[in-house]
């Protein structure tokens, strides 16, 4: 009766291969999640650091443009909500995270 060694050595050799891959495996996770911050998450971290800046800048006459496509002049700024006319004698409560941009004075000229 003879035991076959050789499959056995066989078998136990792609297991020290095995070893040195995982650091490159932890090597390429790193690489991806690198790549993922900065094509994904820092652009938008900057875009909603911007977004407050706007928000909080928001005064009495500026000429916004909301989320839902609303024109109008801004006539009361409160702690969450302003108040935007958007024609003569219509006044509509919004909250401040609706506002998309701020545009230039004298865009809005029917208000």
């Amino acid at each position: 009766m003879s035991f076959p060694i050789s499959p056995v050595l066989a078998q136990a050799a792609p297991t020290a291969g095995a070893q040195g891959g995982g650091m490159s495996m932890i090597i390429m996770m790193v690489v991806l999640f690198g790549l993922m911050y900065f094509m994904m998450i820092r652009p938008q971290m900057k875009r909603q650091k911007e977004h407050r800046a706007l928000i909080s800048a928001l005064a009495k006459g500026d000429e916004v443009v909301t989320n839902g496509g609303l024109a109008g002049r801004v006539e009361e700024v409160g702690e969450t909500f302003i108040t935007v006319e958007i024609a003569a004698n219509v006044k509509v409560k919004l909250q401040k995270g609706a506002v998309q941009q701020v545009l230039p004075k004298g865009s809005l000229k029917s208000v």
